[in-house]
């Protein structure tokens, strides 16, 4: 017998987890609506694979997509041309020293490319994570100047990507890479990238059944989540190779 798809309507329970197998089929991944930014809802519902996504003019819309996209850090694609760039890179790729810049250049590139979902509540919610220990920037840095990164979300041996920007050719790229070479001293398994795109998967991203997702979440986060700090390693040097 098939599930009858609906929308779940948020009440005040921070606690509240709607049933991913649910979610709607057309948008495909709407789970449910309304609710919060609070720390403690976004952790509880990160942890069971849900995301928000939603621009300003709408209220809070939370997703669960049947196909998720994924990137195991060891299947990350270095293609030729992007090993020749990394050679040739002559700065540094940080963690944690410019969340806020990081987040705000994401949050503009989207906004002049193509509309953003990084509003203002979003911008808010994500650099409280950021202070308590549960969002991180990578960062890739040239001299003085930041021309890329990517900042997520730590949870177990998760780590969920939001957004990436490149104010030089190939930075963003950098980043995930760099993120992708140190994920065993980072404590990361899996990178979730939520949805599916052209350029994340010729990165290596794949797609995997809302199932084995959701089972993967069980094994790799524990039940009382608790911040990671990415081992407390904020002034960590990447290397790229």
């Amino acid at each position: 017998m098939s599930l009858e798809k609906q929308l779940l309507i948020l009440s005040e329970d921070i606690y509240e987890l709607p049933n991913p197998q649910l979610a709607l089929d057309d948008p495909e991944g709407l789970s449910a609506i309304g609710g919060d930014l609070t720390t403690e809802r976004l952790i509880h519902l990160y942890q069971h694979g849900f995301f928000p996504w939603y621009s300003d003019a709408d209220p809070i819309l939370w997703w669960h997509p049947a196909q998720r996209c994924q990137l195991l850090p060891y299947e990350f694609h270095l293609s030729k041309s992007l090993k020749k760039h990394t050679k040739r890179f002559s700065g540094s790729i940080k963690i944690n020293t410019a969340f806020h810049e990081t987040i705000q250049y994401c949050r503009q590139q989207r906004q002049e490319m193509e509309g953003t979902w990084i509003s203002n509540d979003i911008q808010q919610a994500f650099t409280l994570l950021h202070k308590l220990g549960f969002a991180h920037s990578i960062e890739v840095w040239k001299d003085e100047s930041l021309i890329g990164g990517l900042y997520g979300i730590a949870l177990g041996e998760f780590f969920f990507g939001e957004s990436m920007f490149s104010l030089e050719a190939n930075a963003s790229k950098l980043a995930l890479h760099s993120l992708c070479l140190n994920a065993d001293i980072l404590g990361i398994k899996y990178i979730d990238c939520q949805v599916e795109s052209d350029h994340l998967m010729s990165l290596g991203a794949r797609l995997i059944p809302r199932n084995d997702f959701i089972q993967q979440l069980k094994q790799a986060i524990p039940t009382k989540c608790k911040n990671t700090e990415l081992l407390k390693i904020d002034q960590l040097n990447f290397k790229v190779e």
